[in-house]
């Protein structure tokens, strides 16, 4: 008997708690799980480049101009897929398209190795780029359907915590590689865990109500929340409501700076305090500690607002105001006088994006129903992408144009925040799902 007739049948039509069905399993922890070591090994990945980045610019010539547009390729390519892939979930489902997201990022992160140019570099980047942009749009897609709204924030927030926990394996694992076997086997090592996750995913993940180890009382906490339409909608829908608009010019705003800290803190630490390779882990360990911490924290303390009585709208936006404030004093990391005071800034800057970044991910469940969660989610990052695209161009032009120069840089992560906030209390003032018809 499967899930929908224990749920039908149990004691006549009883409810789950009145038909014995208390000790309800907890399954979507272990989704959830499964889905905090995607995203790990995601950002383990993307980070390679970054920290090896003052190593290849030495030995293969790029100047920082260059590295912008190397890098510049992958947030295009993670534009161009993050608009697809959205698009390609709500249609043939998450198992499918996590599947393939991460056998096309494992495969170009590994072909780093093969190239030594900066036009082979960006190849590299970019199909990177194509393959990573799945892993948040599936991710949060599964979230919906495995969490009710009450705990989105905080699943969201646990495997958003991956790419933080990534951010601090890289720094740890890559140096060591690339000093013993070379920068080649650096990319090789790192793009094979993705093949290890692939195994797990396909023998672990299926859709809630036809899982076996999801019990009546686990599916019916699931499916808690009201019922929504499954019936198909348009595109010109979508992006016609407010409430797209919202989480689109929020990643807009805000994607870019957290493109900034991957890619370029390791060349910042190098240029303003002579931080090399060999020494390079622990100032970026700590800062994505801080981040990962954040992460959690936010996700966290908004669903406990909520529990606590307060209005979705309230809890989210309170959360995200909390975040904004926090980063405003990052304008200030060039001009501290020591490598620990900058990266103590930093932290405290790269937690507050975390914990924002968890919270900006729930309002897009929070906003739209589930079946258009993917197309929305994929929209909002293909606008964070090709915002990011310019802006990694902007910051090598800038470095290249007044000497290394990072404060107009850091001028924009600090203030992009609560402008961004601003902007989505305009479009959505009191948070209201959109309705579609069907």
């Amino acid at each position: 008997m499967n899930i929908e007739d224990r749920l039908d049948d149990s004691s006549g039509g009883a409810s789950v708690a009145e038909s014995g069905f208390e000790k309800m399993s907890r399954y979507r922890w272990t989704i959830c799980a499964l889905l905090f070591f995607a995203t790990t090994i995601n950002y383990v990945d993307r980070q390679v480049l970054g920290i090896l980045a003052p190593t290849l610019q030495k030995e293969l010539g790029f100047n920082d101009s260059q590295y912008g547009a190397i890098v510049s390729w992958f947030t295009l390519a993670y534009a161009i897929g993050y608009l697809g892939i959205g698009r390609l979930l709500d249609k043939i489902g998450t198992r499918i398209g996590f599947s393939i997201s991460i056998t096309v990022w494992s495969l170009a992160a590994m072909g780093h190795a093969l190239v030594r140019s900066a036009a082979g570099f960006s190849f590299a980047r970019f199909s990177l780029g194509i393959g990573e942009s799945g892993n948040f749009p599936a991710s949060i897609k599964t979230v919906a359907e495995w969490f009710p709204v009450r705990e989105r924030a905080l699943a969201t927030g646990i495997f958003n915590s991956g790419s933080n926990v990534g951010a601090v394996l890289a720094p740890l694992i890559v140096p060591v590689i690339a000093l013993r076997w070379g920068w080649r086997a650096a990319f090789v090592i790192t793009g094979a865990l993705g093949f290890l996750w692939l195994i797990a995913w396909l023998a672990i993940y299926r859709a809630p109500e036809h899982h076996p180890r999801v019990t009546a009382g686990e599916l019916a906490h699931i499916r808690s929340d009201a019922a929504e339409s499954t019936t198909r909608v348009s595109w010109a829908a979508v992006l016609r409501r407010r409430q797209t608009w919202a989480y689109v010019v929020g990643k807009a705003m805000t994607d870019p700076v957290w493109w900034f800290y991957l890619f370029w803190l390791p060349k910042f630490l190098d240029a303003r305090y002579a931080v090399r390779l060999g020494a390079v882990a622990l100032p970026l360990i700590t800062i994505f500690l801080f981040a990962d911490v954040g992460s959690i924290g936010g996700g966290w303390l908004s669903s406990a607002f909520i529990k606590r009585g307060w209005s979705v709208n309230r809890a989210r936006k309170t959360a995200l105001l909390i975040a904004a404030v926090a980063i405003v004093p990052t304008m200030f990391a060039p001009a501290m006088p020591t490598l620990w005071a900058t990266v103590a800034i930093v932290a405290l800057a790269a937690a507050a994006h975390q914990w924002w970044s968890t919270n900006l991910f729930t309002i897009s469940s929070d906003l739209v129903p589930r079946r258009v969660i993917g197309t929305v989610v994929g929209v909002g990052g293909f606008a964070g992408s090709i915002t990011g695209f310019i802006f990694q161009r902007v910051v090598g032009n800038v470095l290249q144009a007044n000497g290394h120069n990072y404060t107009p840089i850091f001028i924009y992560c600090g203030l992009a925040y609560v402008s961004a906030l601003l902007m989505i209390q305009l479009l959505v003032p009191t948070m209201k799902k959109a309705e579609f018809e069907g």
